[in-house]
C-alpha cells in the first residue's frame, strides 16, 4: 500500500534520468536504487530528507540529493522531505534548534525572541551559531531517526496486513472449493 501511494506523487524516473540539466551527474543519476520504492530506500530517504530539513543553510535540497546519491536511497523522497522546513516553518525550527543547543550546552540565552534577528546573528555570531548548529544537528538526527523508524514500522504493518488479507482470501477460496 505505501508503495502505491508514493508512486502517485513521485515524478517519472525516466524523465528525471534523461533530463538535460542533470547530465552532469552521469551514471550516478541512473542508479536504480535512487528510484526504487522499497522499505529500505524509502526509510533511509526519510532520514536523509528530514535530517537535511534541519540544516541551517540554503539549498538543503541539493545536500539531500547528494547524500541520497552517496547513500543510494530514494532520491525524490529525500528531496521532497526537505520541504518540512519551508519559508513559513524555518524560523520556528531554527529557534527551537537554537534553544535545544542552549539547553544541551547549559548556556543561558543572552537575548530574547524579539531581539533574535539578523543584526543579532551578526553581532553575536559566536554566541548564537554554536548552540544553533549543535541544536540543528541533534534535532535533525532525532527527527530523522523518528522518521526512519516510523516509516519502517508503517511499512512492516502494511505488509503484514496485506499478507493477512491474502491469507484470509485463500482460506475463503479453499473453503468454497470444498
Amino acid at each position: 500500500m505505501p508503495r502505491k501511494t508514493l508512486k502517485k506523487f513521485l515524478p517519472d524516473p525516466h524523465w528525471i534520468k534523461n533530463h538535460p540539466n542533470l547530465n552532469w551527474l552521469g551514471e550516478h543519476i541512473k542508479n536504480p536504487n535512487l528510484w526504487h520504492l522499497s522499505h529500505r530506500s524509502v526509510s533511509v530517504a526519510a532520514f536523509v530528507g528530514i535530517f537535511c530539513a534541519f540544516l541551517p543553510m540554503p539549498f538543503q535540497m541539493v545536500v539531500a540529493a547528494i547524500i541520497a546519491v552517496i547513500v543510494g536511497c530514494n532520491l525524490p523522497v529525500s528531496v521532497a522531505l526537505v520541504w518540512i522546513s519551508n519559508p513559513v516553518t524555518m524560523p520556528a525550527i531554527l529557534y527551537f534548534c537554537y534553544r535545544v543547543g542552549l539547553w544541551i550546552l547549559g548556556i543561558e540565552a543572552s537575548h530574547n525572541l524579539v531581539s533574535w534577528h539578523l543584526d543579532t546573528l551578526y553581532e553575536n555570531s559566536k554566541a548564537i551559531w554554536k548552540p544553533l548548529i549543535l541544536g540543528c544537528l541533534i534535532c535533525g538526527l532525532s527527527a530523522g531517526s523518528v522518521g526512519y523508524i516510523t516509516l519502517r514500522l508503517a511499512w512492516l504493518i502494511s505488509v503484514r496486513r496485506s499478507w493477512s488479507k491474502r491469507s484470509k482470501l485463500r482460506k475463503r477460496r479453499d473453503q468454497k472449493s470444498d
